[in-house]
Protein backbone atom coordinates (compact mmCIF):
# COMPACT_ATOMS: atom_id res chain seq x y z
CA UNK A 1 0.00 0.00 0.00
CA UNK A 2 1.39 3.10 -1.21
CA UNK A 3 1.88 5.63 1.89
CA UNK A 4 -0.33 8.54 1.98
CA UNK A 5 0.94 11.55 1.00
CA UNK A 6 0.77 14.97 3.60
CA UNK A 7 -1.73 17.59 2.86
CA UNK A 8 0.34 20.87 2.36
CA UNK A 9 -1.70 24.15 2.77
CA UNK A 10 0.04 27.07 1.65
CA UNK A 11 -1.43 30.56 2.96
CA UNK A 12 -0.71 33.93 1.48
CA UNK A 13 -1.54 36.95 3.51
CA UNK A 14 -1.55 40.23 0.72
CA UNK A 15 -1.11 42.91 2.64
CA UNK A 16 -2.90 46.49 0.52
CA UNK A 17 -1.32 49.72 1.98
CA UNK A 18 -4.30 52.77 2.24
CA UNK A 19 -7.13 50.14 1.93
CA UNK A 20 -10.83 51.19 3.04
CA UNK A 21 -11.01 51.12 6.60
CA UNK A 22 -14.81 50.39 5.93
CA UNK A 23 -17.15 53.05 5.65
CA UNK A 24 -16.18 55.51 8.94
CA UNK A 25 -14.46 57.76 6.89
CA UNK A 26 -17.75 58.71 4.97
CA UNK A 27 -19.28 59.47 8.47
CA UNK A 28 -16.44 61.56 9.33
CA UNK A 29 -16.50 63.74 5.94
CA UNK A 30 -20.21 64.14 5.96
CA UNK A 31 -20.15 66.01 9.30
CA UNK A 32 -17.16 68.00 7.88
CA UNK A 33 -19.42 69.36 4.81
CA UNK A 34 -22.43 70.01 7.11
CA UNK A 35 -19.87 72.13 9.34
CA UNK A 36 -18.26 73.68 6.48
CA UNK A 37 -21.94 74.50 5.50
CA UNK A 38 -23.24 75.85 7.84
CA UNK A 39 -20.24 77.94 8.78
CA UNK A 40 -20.75 79.61 4.90
CA UNK A 41 -24.45 80.36 6.11
CA UNK A 42 -23.11 82.19 9.28
CA UNK A 43 -20.68 84.00 6.72
CA UNK A 44 -23.45 84.86 4.21
CA UNK A 45 -26.21 86.00 7.11
CA UNK A 46 -23.43 88.72 8.57
CA UNK A 47 -23.71 90.03 5.39
CA UNK A 48 -26.91 90.85 4.82
CA UNK A 49 -28.94 93.38 5.61
CA UNK A 50 -31.17 94.02 8.94
CA UNK A 51 -34.76 92.91 7.49
CA UNK A 52 -33.08 89.32 5.69
CA UNK A 53 -31.72 88.63 9.00
CA UNK A 54 -35.36 88.88 11.11
CA UNK A 55 -36.96 87.17 8.44
CA UNK A 56 -34.71 83.97 8.94
CA UNK A 57 -34.92 84.77 12.47
CA UNK A 58 -38.93 84.83 12.61
CA UNK A 59 -38.68 81.58 10.00
CA UNK A 60 -36.83 79.51 12.70
CA UNK A 61 -38.70 81.15 15.76
CA UNK A 62 -42.37 80.96 14.76
CA UNK A 63 -44.66 78.21 14.06
CA UNK A 64 -45.46 77.12 11.03
CA UNK A 65 -49.03 77.02 9.50
CA UNK A 66 -49.99 73.37 10.10
CA UNK A 67 -48.16 73.48 13.38
CA UNK A 68 -50.35 76.89 14.19
CA UNK A 69 -53.25 75.21 12.82
CA UNK A 70 -52.87 72.04 14.87
CA UNK A 71 -52.57 73.57 18.13
CA UNK A 72 -55.41 75.85 17.52
CA UNK A 73 -57.65 74.13 15.78
CA UNK A 74 -56.93 70.34 17.06
CA UNK A 75 -55.94 67.03 14.97
CA UNK A 76 -59.48 66.73 13.07
CA UNK A 77 -60.36 69.55 11.84
CA UNK A 78 -56.40 70.12 10.67
CA UNK A 79 -56.36 66.54 8.72
CA UNK A 80 -59.57 67.64 7.06
CA UNK A 81 -58.31 70.30 5.60
CA UNK A 82 -54.66 69.36 4.92
CA UNK A 83 -56.97 66.32 2.72
CA UNK A 84 -59.17 68.85 1.48
CA UNK A 85 -55.74 70.60 0.22
CA UNK A 86 -53.54 67.84 -1.03
CA UNK A 87 -56.74 67.03 -2.95
CA UNK A 88 -57.22 70.72 -4.61
CA UNK A 89 -53.68 72.38 -4.17
CA UNK A 90 -50.84 69.51 -3.31
CA UNK A 91 -48.34 72.65 -3.72
CA UNK A 92 -49.84 74.84 -1.06
CA UNK A 93 -49.43 72.05 1.17
CA UNK A 94 -45.78 71.67 1.02
CA UNK A 95 -45.87 75.86 0.87
CA UNK A 96 -47.47 75.66 4.12
CA UNK A 97 -45.24 73.28 5.79
CA UNK A 98 -42.40 76.03 5.19
CA UNK A 99 -44.08 79.17 5.59
CA UNK A 100 -43.82 80.51 9.59
CA UNK A 101 -46.94 81.45 10.94
CA UNK A 102 -46.17 85.35 10.71
CA UNK A 103 -48.78 86.55 8.29
CA UNK A 104 -52.59 87.24 8.47
CA UNK A 105 -54.75 84.70 7.48
CA UNK A 106 -57.05 85.07 4.63
CA UNK A 107 -60.17 83.33 6.36
CA UNK A 108 -61.93 82.66 2.69
CA UNK A 109 -58.92 80.53 2.20
CA UNK A 110 -58.67 77.78 5.10
CA UNK A 111 -59.68 75.06 3.34
CA UNK A 112 -63.00 73.87 5.05
CA UNK A 113 -65.68 75.31 6.24
CA UNK A 114 -64.82 73.69 9.87
CA UNK A 115 -61.62 75.42 9.78
CA UNK A 116 -62.74 78.73 9.24
CA UNK A 117 -65.82 78.17 11.66
CA UNK A 118 -63.27 77.58 14.62
CA UNK A 119 -61.12 80.40 13.21
CA UNK A 120 -64.29 82.54 13.69
CA UNK A 121 -65.30 81.25 16.78
CA UNK A 122 -61.86 82.37 18.34
CA UNK A 123 -62.07 85.35 17.56
CA UNK A 124 -65.34 86.70 17.66
CA UNK A 125 -67.39 83.72 20.10
CA UNK A 126 -67.55 85.98 23.10
CA UNK A 127 -69.28 88.86 20.96
CA UNK A 128 -71.57 87.29 18.12
CA UNK A 129 -74.87 86.62 18.40
CA UNK A 130 -74.37 84.79 14.84
CA UNK A 131 -72.11 83.45 12.88
CA UNK A 132 -72.74 81.60 9.52
CA UNK A 133 -70.09 79.87 7.14
CA UNK A 134 -70.96 78.76 3.70
CA UNK A 135 -68.44 77.60 0.79
CA UNK A 136 -67.82 81.82 -0.19
CA UNK A 137 -69.75 83.43 2.56
CA UNK A 138 -68.94 84.32 5.76
CA UNK A 139 -71.47 86.27 7.84
CA UNK A 140 -71.18 87.78 11.68
CA UNK A 141 -74.05 89.41 13.51
CA UNK A 142 -72.65 91.44 16.30
CA UNK A 143 -75.58 92.94 18.84
CA UNK A 144 -75.18 97.20 19.40
CA UNK A 145 -75.17 96.08 22.87
CA UNK A 146 -71.00 94.96 22.48
CA UNK A 147 -70.31 98.09 20.25
CA UNK A 148 -72.35 101.25 21.22
CA UNK A 149 -74.68 102.86 23.75
CA UNK A 150 -78.44 101.98 23.30
CA UNK A 151 -79.79 104.42 20.71
CA UNK A 152 -76.50 106.66 20.15
CA UNK A 153 -73.46 105.84 18.08
CA UNK A 154 -71.04 106.67 20.91
CA UNK A 155 -68.96 103.80 21.67
CA UNK A 156 -68.60 101.39 24.59
CA UNK A 157 -65.36 101.06 26.21
CA UNK A 158 -64.82 97.35 24.67
CA UNK A 159 -65.61 99.01 21.19
CA UNK A 160 -61.51 98.88 20.39
CA UNK A 161 -61.02 95.31 21.67
CA UNK A 162 -64.36 93.88 19.70
CA UNK A 163 -63.10 95.73 16.23
CA UNK A 164 -59.66 94.92 16.81
CA UNK A 165 -61.41 91.00 16.35
CA UNK A 166 -63.43 91.86 13.75
CA UNK A 167 -59.81 93.14 12.24
CA UNK A 168 -58.23 89.94 12.95
CA UNK A 169 -61.12 87.88 10.87
CA UNK A 170 -60.74 91.31 7.51
CA UNK A 171 -57.62 92.13 7.65
CA UNK A 172 -56.07 89.56 5.66
CA UNK A 173 -58.70 89.30 2.86
CA UNK A 174 -57.63 89.21 -0.62
CA UNK A 175 -60.32 89.44 -3.76
CA UNK A 176 -63.19 89.93 -1.64
CA UNK A 177 -66.31 91.85 -0.86
CA UNK A 178 -66.99 93.27 2.42
CA UNK A 179 -70.99 94.37 3.44
CA UNK A 180 -71.94 96.03 6.02
CA UNK A 181 -75.26 96.89 7.62
CA UNK A 182 -76.10 98.85 10.19
CA UNK A 183 -79.47 98.46 11.69
CA UNK A 184 -81.09 100.69 14.21
CA UNK A 185 -84.64 100.52 15.53
CA UNK A 186 -86.66 103.55 15.83
CA UNK A 187 -88.61 102.77 19.54
CA UNK A 188 -84.55 102.76 20.41
CA UNK A 189 -83.74 106.15 19.64
CA UNK A 190 -85.38 109.23 20.32
CA UNK A 191 -86.37 111.16 17.53
CA UNK A 192 -87.48 108.66 15.56
CA UNK A 193 -86.98 107.43 11.99
CA UNK A 194 -84.81 110.70 10.99
CA UNK A 195 -82.94 110.10 14.38
CA UNK A 196 -82.46 106.37 14.21
CA UNK A 197 -81.43 106.75 10.19
CA UNK A 198 -78.24 109.30 11.23
CA UNK A 199 -77.27 107.12 14.01
CA UNK A 200 -76.87 103.69 11.79
CA UNK A 201 -75.20 106.27 9.49
CA UNK A 202 -72.65 107.12 12.40
CA UNK A 203 -72.05 103.73 13.51
CA UNK A 204 -71.28 102.47 9.64
CA UNK A 205 -68.75 105.21 9.47
CA UNK A 206 -67.27 104.19 12.47
CA UNK A 207 -67.13 100.67 11.57
CA UNK A 208 -66.32 100.94 7.82
CA UNK A 209 -63.22 103.28 8.97
CA UNK A 210 -61.97 100.36 11.44
CA UNK A 211 -61.94 97.78 8.81
CA UNK A 212 -60.89 99.75 6.73
CA UNK A 213 -57.81 100.69 8.10
CA UNK A 214 -56.26 97.35 8.75
CA UNK A 215 -56.63 95.79 5.23
CA UNK A 216 -53.84 94.26 3.87
CA UNK A 217 -54.78 94.19 0.48
CA UNK A 218 -56.29 96.78 -2.46
CA UNK A 219 -58.22 93.76 -4.21
CA UNK A 220 -61.08 94.28 -0.86
CA UNK A 221 -63.89 96.49 -1.40
CA UNK A 222 -66.03 97.45 1.53
CA UNK A 223 -69.85 98.60 0.61
CA UNK A 224 -72.02 99.92 3.64
CA UNK A 225 -76.10 100.29 4.19
CA UNK A 226 -77.44 102.40 7.31
CA UNK A 227 -80.83 101.90 7.81
CA UNK A 228 -83.68 102.70 9.92
CA UNK A 229 -85.80 99.61 10.85
CA UNK A 230 -89.12 99.54 12.05
CA UNK A 231 -89.73 97.99 15.55
CA UNK A 232 -89.60 94.06 15.56
CA UNK A 233 -90.08 91.94 18.60
CA UNK A 234 -88.37 88.47 19.63
CA UNK A 235 -89.98 85.26 19.76
CA UNK A 236 -89.73 86.05 23.98
CA UNK A 237 -91.62 89.11 23.39
CA UNK A 238 -88.52 91.37 24.10
CA UNK A 239 -87.82 93.97 21.25
CA UNK A 240 -85.21 93.53 19.18
CA UNK A 241 -82.02 95.66 19.60
CA UNK A 242 -79.82 96.93 16.51
CA UNK A 243 -76.98 94.93 15.31
CA UNK A 244 -73.82 95.20 12.98
CA UNK A 245 -73.81 92.64 10.31
CA UNK A 246 -70.84 92.21 8.25
CA UNK A 247 -70.99 89.51 5.74
CA UNK A 248 -67.65 88.92 3.84
CA UNK A 249 -68.24 87.39 0.07
CA UNK A 250 -65.03 86.47 -2.16
CA UNK A 251 -65.28 87.85 -5.45
CA UNK A 252 -66.18 85.61 -8.61
CA UNK A 253 -62.85 85.98 -9.98
CA UNK A 254 -59.50 86.48 -8.62
CA UNK A 255 -57.00 89.27 -9.56
CA UNK A 256 -54.66 87.04 -11.40
CA UNK A 257 -57.71 86.07 -13.51
CA UNK A 258 -58.18 82.42 -11.78
CA UNK A 259 -61.54 81.27 -10.28
CA UNK A 260 -61.44 80.93 -6.37
CA UNK A 261 -62.02 77.37 -4.21
CA UNK A 262 -64.54 77.35 -2.23
CA UNK A 263 -64.60 76.28 1.37
CA UNK A 264 -64.88 72.57 1.46
CA UNK A 265 -66.79 70.29 3.71
CA UNK A 266 -65.76 66.69 3.44
CA UNK A 267 -66.75 65.36 7.51
CA UNK A 268 -70.86 66.12 7.38
CA UNK A 269 -73.89 64.54 7.39
CA UNK A 270 -73.65 61.14 5.98
CA UNK A 271 -74.93 60.09 2.57
CA UNK A 272 -75.55 56.77 2.05
CA UNK A 273 -75.48 57.26 -1.23
CA UNK A 274 -71.77 57.55 -1.31
CA UNK A 275 -70.70 54.48 0.63
CA UNK A 276 -68.56 52.23 -1.38
CA UNK A 277 -68.69 49.22 0.70
CA UNK A 278 -72.43 49.31 1.24
CA UNK A 279 -73.10 49.79 -2.80
CA UNK A 280 -70.79 46.85 -3.20
CA UNK A 281 -73.07 44.76 -1.44
CA UNK A 282 -76.23 45.63 -2.63
CA UNK A 283 -74.57 45.35 -5.99
CA UNK A 284 -73.94 41.66 -5.65
CA UNK A 285 -77.43 40.88 -3.84
CA UNK A 286 -79.03 42.47 -6.50
CA UNK A 287 -76.98 40.34 -8.93
CA UNK A 288 -77.79 36.84 -6.91
CA UNK A 289 -81.78 37.59 -6.89
CA UNK A 290 -81.91 38.28 -10.64
CA UNK A 291 -79.75 34.84 -11.06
Amino acid sequence: MAEKQPLIVVKKITVVAAGGHGGSWKVAFADFMTAMMAFFLVMWLLNQTPEVKKNVSDYFSTPSVIEYEFSNFGVQLTLEKLFLDLINEPLKVLEDFMQPMDYTPNFLQMGTENIAKAALTEQLGDFATDMTVNGDTIQVELPERVLFKTGTADPLGKFADVMAKVQAVTSGLEDANVYVDSDVFTNTVVGGEAAAKMVAEKRLDMVLSQIDAKLEHKTVELHGRGRAMAPERLSDGRPKEGYIKITIKQKEQLSDGSKPRKLGRIFGKGDDSMNVYNNFVNKISNSKSKE
